[in-house]
């Protein structure tokens, strides 16, 4: 299915409220995001990300990594913990109390309603799961249900094509490509620009709830039906 958009220039009646997403847990049935804590999280975060060569992996699009070693590592994500400009959770599975990888919050602009879920990444053994998806989930949900936010953004290497293709399946519309955009680990990134806007949302809301059902899947953890077949059913 593709969403159909028109440009604006409307009066926005209900002005976004301005507040910022808080350093609090959100807690769903499969998964908890938890507000990044060095001391909490570093070991098992390493672990996730460098204990082989398909976790070194996940650092190939991301703008930092694999670090050479543990105090590197600390470093890096002790400045994540701490910046002012983003809050930032660490993934755990609540079925065996797993840390599991982390995401941002960030480009966060209250006063306009927009802000950008990044620097997102799995552990091996969390990709392509139920409780994967259902942590975007609650951070868009978050998003638009508490904090009133009217566009969520996803940003990507144009190169990534598992983050490109897992925007589209999360439902968010493709905007186009930054040329050039930025310089990083000594090569050039062109950047793929995506995003969901409040109106889209109340459907893509449901598909996911739909999905995440217990009833959608079978006694070996197979979907019944995929994501994108409830959200268009949605529509």
């Amino acid at each position: 299915m593709t969403t159909t958009r028109e440009l604006s220039g409307d009066p926005v009646a209900n002005p976004p409220s301005g507040r910022a997403p808080d350093r609090a847990a959100m807690r769903g049935r499969l998964i908890t995001l938890e507000p990044l804590e060095l001391a909490r999280h570093a070991d098992a975060l390493y672990a996730a990300s460098h204990e082989s060569a398909e976790a070194r992996r996940i650092w190939s699009y991301l703008p930092h990594g694999p670090f050479d070693d543990r105090a590197a590592f600390d470093a890096w994500l002790g400045g994540m913990a701490t910046a002012p400009d983003r809050v930032v959770f660490a993934f755990r599975e609540r079925a065996t109390g797993r840390v599991a990888g982390m995401a941002n919050y960030l480009e966060i602009r209250p006063v306009h309603g927009a802000l950008e879920i990044g620097y997102i990444w799995f552990a091996p053994f969390l990709q392509r799961t139920p409780p994967a998806t259902e942590a975007i989930f609650l951070l868009l949900r978050h998003a638009f249900d508490d904090l009133g936010y009217r566009r969520m953004e996803w940003r990507c290497n144009a190169l990534n094509e598992k983050s490109r293709a897992a925007a589209l399946r999360f439902g968010f519309v493709f905007e186009g490509i930054f040329y050039q955009h930025m310089v990083l680990k000594g090569h050039n990134r062109d950047t793929a620009w995506y995003s969901i806007l409040d109106g889209e949302w109340p459907r893509l809301r449901a598909g996911f709830e739909a999905w995440l059902a217990p009833s959608n899947f079978d006694d070996q953890g197979r979907q019944r039906r995929s994501l994108r077949a409830f959200t268009e059913r949605a529509a």
